[in-house]
């Protein structure tokens, strides 16, 4: 079982992908501005952390296996985060991406698209460029995971598709549950096929 540690353990996707490395027996230390709101669950141990607080931020993931980022691209510094990961040590690295710099056709962004909702824009914005920021960080094993378009809470299905660079699409739009994710992201940690790359998952 690996040992990992999840930035953003209190959020949407955080608590999603925390309950699915507790449920499959790992070992995780849970990272959070407001360490109470993490839930109590087998090998986990909730820690507060500020992401803009490097030097404190890297001794929390010193030791690990793994580090997950899950925090909102805009309410955080991607300079910061890489600066941390390198002081601790850890080479794997995986992010929970954005679909804002998917393709919808060859060359063309989903965020590009004239259609783009303008209220997610900042944050899909911040996201390709983290994206582009870990394609140049050669000497950690980086995977940014894209959801689909509609990133919802749902249910635990086990059923989904995994692409790389192509928004993936199904009769009712393009779409993927956190907890469905929280799989596809685990799956990554247990049997890694996506080592500095992104690959997106979806129904």
């Amino acid at each position: 079982m690996a040992k990992v540690a999840l930035i953003g353990a209190s959020g949407n996707a955080g608590t999603r992908i925390l309950k699915e490395l507790s449920d499959r027996g790992h070992s995780v230390t849970a990272i959070a501005r407001n360490p109470d709101r993490i839930a109590a669950l087998p090998q986990v141990v909730a820690r507060a952390g500020d992401l803009y607080d490097v030097e404190t931020l890297a001794r929390l993931l010193e030791g690990h296996d793994a580090v997950i980022s899950a925090v909102h691209f805009s309410a955080s510094d991607p300079q910061a985060l890489l600066s941390a990961v390198r002081a601790s040590g850890v080479k794997r690295y995986l992010v929970v991406g954005g679909a804002g710099s998917l393709e919808v056709a060859p060359g063309q962004r989903l965020i590009d698209q004239p259609d783009f909702p303008g209220a997610y824009k900042a944050e899909a914005q911040a996201g390709a460029a983290f994206l582009d920021l870990l394609r140049g960080a050669d000497d950690l094993e980086w995977t940014f995971l894209s959801p689909s378009a509609m990133f919802v809470p749902g249910e635990r299905t086990g059923s989904f598709r995994l692409g790389r660079d192509e928004l993936l699409t199904h009769a009712g739009g393009s779409s993927i549950s956190f907890e469905d994710y929280a799989i596809a992201l685990v799956d990554e940690i247990e049997r890694p096929a996506h080592i500095r790359q992104r690959f997106t998952v979806g129904y």
